[in-house]
């Protein structure tokens, strides 16, 4: 396992610098959940559909500037794989991305649209991510993990630094985790912001729970892992990562979400509010309107992390029974 640190200062203001360069702030709007007026970050209107973006912006730099001219290796389950694709198109520098075979076609057949070598292994997030590993010391070009990365946790913190000036009023943050880079770049961001006042929930599909486990003692391999449509947060985490001594340092809480629940909040956003999240982003959306998070009455948000869904599962979604 590699050894990670958490961001620097001159990291995080590295990571603001080129997301500034390259992406639009993405909105903060309140929108009802059931009724609750509730904060969501739009991360699905970023160039890729997801947040992964940010994060594969810095990434990309950092690699840069450490070695111009030298490539890039990444494994993802897909939208990471997007943001690396697209940043490292943008920024000029050679990438392979490693996807499953088995990755949600929608977010493959985006892939394929982008100047990048892309090869799927095996059948889960670990396997690609250990072939990725191992081609990358076979090549002697980096790594770059979708969260056990300082550079890709502090793309990730500047999400919250829009968030923290769009909406100062915000509470509680509740934010869907696979491996928790999303969650570390959030607390990063509220210690610089000094908002410690803000509480975070990290949230995950109840049938591919690792963090949750491994937070109480398990290991990676150790944690069985069932389908679920919140395929952005399924298996993802590294025993030992960066992301999981963050949040165990800074005591987040960590609630699991049931699969019905995620299903019928990716059909509930688009018909009251016309937002088309994919599950990784509905987890978050069911635990508000749920109450699989235990809070009524603070200033509430979540973050529209992703909208790569695929059209099959989105009419899929749409057509089922009510329950």
């Amino acid at each position: 396992m590699r050894t990670v640190l958490e961001p620097t200062d001159d990291e995080l203001e590295a990571a603001r610098r080129v997301v500034a360069d390259h992406l639009e702030p993405t909105p903060t709007v309140t929108i009802a959940l059931r009724g609750r007026a509730t904060l969501a970050k739009l991360e699905n209107l970023q160039p890729t559909g997801s947040f992964k973006v940010r994060g594969a912006f810095a990434a990309i730099d950092a690699a840069r500037r450490a070695d111009p001219g030298g490539a890039v290796i990444t494994a993802s389950a897909g939208n990471h794989g997007l943001g690396i694709a697209h940043a490292s198109n943008v920024l000029g520098v050679r990438a392979t991305v490693v996807v499953p075979v088995n990755a949600s076609a929608a977010k493959v057949q985006k892939l394929r649209e982008f100047d990048i070598e892309l090869i799927q292994f095996g059948r889960s997030f670990d396997d690609a991510q250990a072939h990725g590993m191992e081609l990358a010391e076979q090549r002697s070009i980096r790594f770059i993990s979708p969260f056990n990365d300082s550079n890709v946790i502090a793309g990730q913190a500047t999400a919250f630094d829009e968030l923290l000036v769009q909406a100062p009023d915000i509470e509680h943050l509740v934010i869907s985790v696979g491996g928790g880079g999303l969650l570390s770049g959030a607390l990063m961001s509220r210690d610089v912001h000094r908002r410690g006042d803000v509480r975070i929930t990290g949230v995950q599909p109840e049938e591919s729970a690792a963090l949750y486990h491994v937070l109480r003692g398990a290991t990676m391999s150790e944690v069985t892992h069932h389908p679920t449509i919140a395929d952005g947060l399924a298996g993802g985490g590294d025993d030992g990562a960066i992301t999981n001594e963050l949040i165990e340092r800074h005591k987040i809480a960590l609630v699991l979400v049931p699969e019905g629940a995620i299903r019928r909040a990716v059909r509930e956003t688009i018909e009251a509010n016309g937002i088309v999240m994919e599950g990784s982003a509905a987890a978050s959306y069911a635990a508000i309107t749920e109450n699989f998070v235990d809070d009524t009455r603070s200033r509430i948000g979540f973050v529209v992390s992703g909208r790569n869904i695929s059209h099959e599962l989105l009419i899929e979604l749409v057509q089922e029974p009510r329950s």
